[in-house]
């Protein structure tokens, strides 16, 4: 898993390349610990060559919604393929995660 990570303003673009497995998932989370320290959360997730995510890695995605709503901020993951939205569906993660 690839995760480029670039600020425009106070906007916050995560762009996810590859499988978020266990083999990944601890090294994605290191990657995304500062996102969870910022004051004013708006993150724009870009899914577009997420190729699968395991159960670690929607544990990881939930920790970033709950830090970013405890903060009263915005995230969103967009360009999500069908077979990784599928899993969010039958989890229920798309009923707390905003996917467009």
């Amino acid at each position: 898993m690839d995760v480029t990570i670039t600020k425009n303003d106070a906007k916050t673009f995560v762009v996810l390349n590859g499988r978020l497995d266990t083999t990944n998932a601890d090294q994605f989370q290191k990657d995304i610990t500062p996102l969870m320290e910022d004051p004013a959360p708006d993150f724009e997730i870009d899914c577009t060559e997420m190729q699968y995510t395991s159960s670690q890695g929607l544990r990881i995605f939930l920790m970033l919604q709950k830090s970013v709503s405890s903060k009263g901020g915005k995230m969103v993951m967009v360009n999500m393929k069908p077979q990784v939205k599928e899993v969010f569906d039958i989890t229920g993660f798309s009923n707390i995660i905003k996917i467009i």
